[in-house]
């Protein structure tokens, strides 16, 4: 009996890199999905161990494109772990010189979609309120990291647009600890998941994964993809991209 396929991740033997956050969809131009914690240490890891090996053709970050000036500057930082920026930054300075675009909202392609939808499907006006509350914020933090990679080019200090978050682990610990932190914060966290703006963000980031899916579609045509996203979008990204 022939052996089964070794599938991407295992072929790392990191307990940092598993199918649980590393996807790869080969149909129509290969695309590696990399599914991570914000400033997390494994996820850090994960992402400059894939990239270092895969050398894809594009970096694509779930970021706003107004962020990426900004995270190409925390990845200038000589640390070992970037001081700002976590595995976004990470990314940055693993794939350098790489084809980067942030594919992200907001963006005008994402405002369309969304409202379309909210129009389309009659959504109750409190539910569109908080819709649009969300995408407001979201849209503040884009403009403040464009301001924070002005001031931080124009400047000899580094701007923060928010401080890292900080785990119960960090990158001097062992892959096994960091990895098993991880997923037991992932599982804490999705089991939280609800409450009453469960639906407010249901709208919000399902439309947020189809522009990011328009966009991972457009980048695969021009060659080898890294896909850098929350690993709460991997799921639904992996499916649209397969089919």
């Amino acid at each position: 009996m022939d052996d089964e396929p070794v599938s991407f991740a295992a072929s790392f033997d990191d307990p940092r890199i598993t199918d649980q956050f590393c996807r790869r969809v080969v149909d129509d131009g290969a695309v590696t999905l990399l599914g991570v914690v914000h400033d997390h240490p494994a996820s850090i890891a994960r992402v400059e161990l894939v990239l270092e090996a895969a050398s894809p053709d594009v970096l694509a970050l779930e970021l706003p494109p107004a962020a990426i000036p900004l995270y190409r500057m925390y990845a200038r930082d000589p640390s070992p772990a970037p001081r700002f920026g976590g595995e976004m930054a990470a990314a940055i300075r693993a794939a350098d010189g790489v084809d980067l675009r942030g594919i992200d909202a907001p963006s005008w392609s994402f405002l369309r979609q969304l409202v379309h939808r909210l129009v389309g499907e009659r959504v109750a006006p409190s539910t569109a309120r908080r819709v649009l509350s969300s995408v407001g914020s979201a849209t503040r933090t884009a403009v403040t990291c464009r301001l924070a990679a002005t001031l931080t080019h124009a400047t000899s200090m580094t701007v923060a647009y928010d401080d890292p978050i900080e785990y119960d682990c960090d990158h001097t610990d062992s892959p096994e600890r960091q990895a098993a932190h991880e997923q037991a914060h992932v599982a804490g966290v999705q089991a939280l998941l609800g409450g009453a703006d469960a639906s407010a963000v249901a709208y919000r980031d399902e439309t947020r994964e189809r522009c990011m899916i328009d966009r991972l579609e457009a980048a695969r045509r021009q060659g080898s993809v890294v896909a850098v996203v929350g690993v709460d979008h991997l799921e639904a990204i992996e499916t649209a991209l397969s089919s």
